[in-house]
């Protein structure tokens, strides 16, 4: 999807306040797979000293005090003072840890530059993957991680081999991730107004034309209501959505920047000319021309969507992440309405197609951004001690359930907290929002378990609203795009040049293509586009993505 900035921070937030997220089933596309199963791998990780002679030199986070500084590289975030969470009160009484936040001051850019400048750099920088990470380490300011990997197991037995996908030019590790997984997650889909749905008389809804013939129901009865709802189309969003609908294994991240291309045998190949690209967009523009779509997609805020739907007045609501806002929607509605509120649907397909090779979403093993170590740190050994502390069971669990005592008690056979008769679903609720901003390298293929195995200790009905759909339909339709990531190429070089040019040219032919009054019309726009985008060195960004995506290839099945 689109890469992580302020406001998809807020669906990743979001997705962090649910009771259960994020397990589910793998996709089982032929990508990457996890080296064990999550209950294997928790509970080789809780019985890690069993049986297992650690190097004598190891550091056992806890044994005495440890002090680091630590600055968020975002505009719209600032690591919160310690002792105002409660996992960071139990970490300071209970493992001698202190972490002393540097602001970015909401101008990140700017700060970077001035701690480069005067050598003021913090010990630990949570931040994206990417140029910003390499120009640290080229400029030597990065502590590699090699030295630590086999002291410090967590990180390394529960990422595998897709580690070796944060490696630098250099061979080594400078990058600990954050949200990364060997397993199936994501929201993506379609949510649908139950009340609107059942008084049309519950009709099919599983292929496009039973969509397209929806949404004129709904047009022509309810004139108050947006038919289709695809959250911020300059984002892509629902639309995005719509477009896998019209092939087997077409995945929305085939349309994102950082790849901007289509997978066809063993090379990526223009996404202007794609067929599929094509008929999706010429019924996204018959569903525009007919306004059975939001007039103001390209245009809407985030909180305007939202209004909308939590009013109940959208009647297919489809995107990246609409868990979050139908489950909140949901929840009000039905209060005031028992017959009313959302419920999500298998995703839409194409008529013969397969429908369970209809993917709307995708993830990625490396998850969403990385904590890097600098060279300023007095103990940095000691520093990534805590974080694969942090990353797992034990970090993990303070996070996600509280301290140890009330809400769980140890750990069962198979790694994972055991809960008590106290469980306040509530109050862990309440927690994983309040620790929301110090989850800095979040274990998902550890805790989606963990999670999951609370949920399903209850009756559908009292299941967490996204829980459940996450593990019946949303976790299950989501593809593995592992392969897909680091594609771009330096932002000041040519081919960065280039890729900024047909990020311009794309944007531009999107908007129009889904505006256009005709099938022949959607076609001339892309043609122009293609024209474009060829004489603007299209065709060398797709060399240098295919040679990545061949090298991404490599190190999955095995290599370096």
């Amino acid at each position: 999807m689109k890469k992580v900035r302020k406001s998809s921070l807020l669906i990743v937030t979001a997705i962090l306040l649910l009771t259960t997220v994020l397990a589910g089933c793998s996709s089982n596309k032929g990508k990457v797979e996890p080296s064990a199963s999550p209950a294997e791998s928790a509970a080789a990780t809780a019985t890690a000293d069993a049986g297992t002679e650690k190097p004598a030199d190891v550091w056992e986070f806890g044994s005495e005090a440890l002090e680091f500084s630590m600055y968020g590289h975002y505009n719209w975030y600032d690591v919160p003072a310690w002792d105002s969470t409660v996992a960071g009160k139990w970490l300071i009484e209970n493992k001698k840890l202190n972490i002393i936040p540097v602001s970015a001051g909401g101008n990140p850019e700017q700060k970077l530059s001035t701690m480069i400048a005067s050598d003021s750099l913090p010990d630990v920088m949570w931040l994206d993957r990417g140029a910003d990470v390499e120009r640290l380490r080229v400029a030597g300011q990065l502590v590699a991680f090699d030295d630590y990997l086999d002291k410090y197991p967590n990180l390394k037995k529960w990422m595998g081999n897709d580690l070796n996908l944060l490696r630098s030019e250099d061979g080594k590790l400078y990058q600990f991730p954050n949200w990364y997984t060997g397993r199936a997650n994501g929201n993506a889909g379609y949510v649908v107004n139950k009340k609107i749905y059942e008084e049309l008389g519950s009709p099919k809804l599983e292929t496009t034309d039973d969509l397209y013939a929806y949404l004129g129901s709904v047009k022509a009865k309810y004139p108050d209501v947006v038919p289709f709802e695809p959250h911020l189309a300059k984002d892509m969003q629902g639309l995005g959505v719509l477009y896998t609908a019209f092939g087997e294994n077409a995945l929305y991240t085939y349309l994102n920047a950082g790849v901007r291309a289509i997978p066809q045998g063993d090379k990526l190949t223009s996404v202007f000319t794609d067929p599929t690209f094509r008929e999706a967009q010429k019924y996204i523009a018959k569903l525009y021309r007919e306004k059975l779509i939001s007039q103001d997609a390209f245009t809407q805020t985030i909180d305007q969507v939202e209004e909308k739907v939590m009013q109940g007045r959208v009647a297919v609501y489809a995107g990246a992440n609409p868990t979050v806002v139908a489950m909140n929607a949901h929840t009000d509605l039905v209060k005031q309405d028992p017959n009313a509120g959302y419920f999500m649907i298998w995703p839409i397909h194409k008529e013969g197609l397969d429908k369970n090779k209809i993917f709307p979403g995708t993830y990625t093993a490396l998850g969403w951004n990385v904590n890097v170590i600098t060279k300023k740190a007095k103990d940095p050994e000691k520093i990534f001690a805590f974080l694969d502390w942090y990353t797992g069971p034990e970090g993990q669990s303070l996070l996600f359930f509280g301290p140890e005592g009330k809400n769980w008690k140890g750990f069962d056979a198979d790694g994972f907290p055991q809960f008590t008769g106290e469980y306040n679903a509530e109050e862990v609720l309440k927690l994983q929002k309040e620790h929301d901003p110090i989850m800095w390298n979040g274990n998902t293929g550890y805790i989606d378990p963990a999670k999951m195995k609370y949920e399903s200790t209850l009756p559908p009905e009292k299941q967490n609203w996204a829980a459940r759909y996450q593990s019946e339909i949303t976790w299950p339709t989501q593809a593995n795009a592992t392969d897909l990531i680091n594609l771009n190429p330096a932002p000041d070089s040519e081919l960065g040049i280039i890729k900024t040019n047909i990020d311009e040219i794309f944007t531009q032919a999107y908007a129009k293509s889904v505006m256009a009054k005709s099938d022949e019309e959607v076609d001339s726009i892309l043609d122009k586009a293609q024209a474009d985008a060829v004489a603007g060195g299209y065709d060398k960004l797709l060399e240098f993505r295919t040679e990545g995506w061949a090298k991404n290839k490599a190190i999955i099945a095995g290599g370096k």
